[in-house]
């Protein structure tokens, strides 16, 4: 039976199969597979602000896949990244596949090449339980402020939008932008390089009346009188 080796994504579990050949069945966790509950605070206060975690939401088949698979392997090998939040990972992982987390169980690659890859599988290493507090006390801190003052933050995000969207709603009578009475000058440009004939009822009302331009007198066009013209 060949060992199984879980990564994190389904890129890397591709990549580290082909160095690892056919002794190593590698597949992806898809990232954590436990956290705190999204409908309720999931922390115990009165005993030690004990985490409560559940699986989850739509990660059972998978979870459900994996304990088939270290079921029916020759051991399993934890390879989530290395930071506190692979650390994690790779904890809740030994902790639904019943593996021991002081056990050398967990690897870590620090390039996902042929040579890193070859190095981090000769140096198995138990869980580092240090990293793993890390995260979880950040991940508890986060859920205990986020969740305790996020009415609070709802609120005072309600209040300036809701006076902003009446201050603006006040201010739109006052410009005759608003109003339909304005007319952009761009528009009357328009209108006086290319008319419109016959012209609207609108425009005929807007228009002046051309009056025909009366003809010359004849005293116009004989010229200014002369005393010897006579």
């Amino acid at each position: 039976m060949a060992k199984l080796v879980i990564v994190e994504s389904p890129a890397k579990a591709k990549t580290i199969g082909k160095y690892l050949g056919k002794d190593y069945e590698v597949t992806a966790s898809m990232g954590h597979i436990r956290d705190l509950p999204a409908s309720q605070l999931g922390i115990d206060i009165e005993h030690d602000y004990a985490p409560q975690y559940i699986s989850i939401k739509g990660k059972e088949k998978l979870i459900k896949e994996l304990k088939s698979k270290a079921k029916h392997s020759d051991g399993v090998l934890l390879a989530t990244d290395p930071d506190r939040e692979g650390e994690a990972i790779s904890w809740h992982l030994a902790n639904i596949l019943g593996l021991d987390p002081h056990e050398p169980n967990r690897v870590t690659f620090d390039e996902i090449t042929k040579k890193g890859v070859k190095e981090g599988m000769a140096h198995p290493r138990a869980i580092n339980e240090d990293l793993f507090n890390a995260q979880q006390a950040r991940r508890v801190l986060d859920r205990l402020v986020g969740y305790k003052l996020s009415p609070f933050r709802a609120a005072s995000r309600a209040w300036p939008s809701a006076s902003s969207t009446t201050a603006r709603r006040r201010s739109k009578p006052s410009s005759p932008r608003n109003t339909g009475t304005w007319t952009p000058p761009w528009a009357w440009a328009g209108r006086a390089l290319r008319p419109v004939w016959p012209p609207t009822t609108r425009e005929k009302s807007s228009c002046r009346t051309l009056r025909p331009r009366p003809a010359p007198s004849k005293r116009a066009l004989r010229g200014p009188s002369t005393p010897w013209a006579n």
